[in-house]
């Protein structure tokens, strides 16, 4: 078998990405989603084009955030595994899959060839995702009105209910940022995400119970591919009373309230409460989300 060839695109033959089938609906998926020619890789055996990866970051970042599409061809783990390791970025690799493909022989193998990719090129499973996707006629989310929320300006306050929240937490990627440098790095991660999106500052709001009491933070944001529920957190001693989905409610609101016309979440798999919360407040799973990371941030 002739050795795969890795080659980075251009502008000028970024056509070569589209050659590959799509057989888990990654395109669709992306369809808001802008690639830059030249953090797109392909892997070509005799001048076929049997694995690629599009690298992926916002409009203003120097290198790119992760790996947002991935594919390879059947029987082309290794190439898909050479085109990884070859690349000059080492970071996240996020695989979507379309909702309930464990059930189907095709799409459990072509999720699984990826996987497998991944973990030959020296990736390990961090974490498994429902996606959701709510729009207008699913009905906006009724607001219960047991909190009052208000925006709050100064970073301090949601840096402190950053740390009280991800004390117990059932999110991956802040018990991975707290294994490595503790409850700072966990909150400070989230802060520098959030001010990295292009939504405003002003729409992050705290919740408060009637007493006076802190009960949560929400963060309604735009990513670069649209609006989204940014955040949802409940302090660790108001936990019990259901207020993640009044926050969600909220979250929701203000983003439509701000324009939206639809809005999308994220959760972890294992995170049952906050999946619950999502299909109360209308959000249906729409794709599911494998994220791996380089070996040395996996732990």
């Amino acid at each position: 078998m002739t050795a795969a060839v890795i080659r980075a695109l251009s502008a000028s033959d970024a056509q070569l990405f589209d050659a590959l089938p799509d057989p888990l609906g990654a395109r669709e998926g992306h369809l808001r989603t802008v690639f830059r020619p030249d953090w797109k890789r392909v892997a070509l055996r005799d001048g076929r084009v049997v694995a690629r990866g599009a690298w992926w970051g916002g409009p203003d970042d120097a290198e790119p955030v992760n790996i947002n599409w991935f594919d390879v061809a059947e029987g082309e783990e290794e190439a898909g595994a050479a085109l990884l390791r070859s690349a000059p970025w080492q970071v996240e690799l996020e695989i979507d899959l379309p909702g309930g493909w464990r059930e189907r022989d095709d799409l459990r193998g072509a999720g699984e060839a990826r996987f497998a990719a991944a973990r030959a090129a020296g990736y390990e499973l961090l974490v498994e995702r429902f996606l959701y996707r709510w729009t207008p006629e699913r009905g906006l989310p009724e607001r219960p009105g047991r909190l009052r929320f208000s925006a709050e300006p100064d970073d301090a306050v949601f840096f402190g209910a950053l740390r009280r929240i991800h004390s117990a937490t059932l999110d991956a990627h802040a018990l991975r940022a707290v294994r490595e440098g503790g409850l700072d790095q966990a909150a400070q991660e989230e802060l520098d995400f959030f001010h990295w999106c292009p939504s405003p500052r002003e729409w992050w709001q705290v919740a408060h119970t009637p007493e006076g009491a802190l009960a949560g933070i929400h963060i309604p944001a735009h990513n670069p591919s649209g609006p989204t529920i940014g955040f949802i957190g409940v302090v660790p001693e108001q936990r019990g009373h259901g207020y993640a989905y009044d926050l969600l409610a909220e979250c929701t609101h203000v983003l439509v309230e701000q324009g939206a016309q639809y809005v999308t979440g994220a959760t972890d798999r294992g995170n049952h409460p906050m999946a619950a919360n999502f299909a109360k407040a209308g959000f249906p799973v729409v794709r599911e989300r494998i994220n791996f990371h380089p070996a040395d941030r996996a732990s």
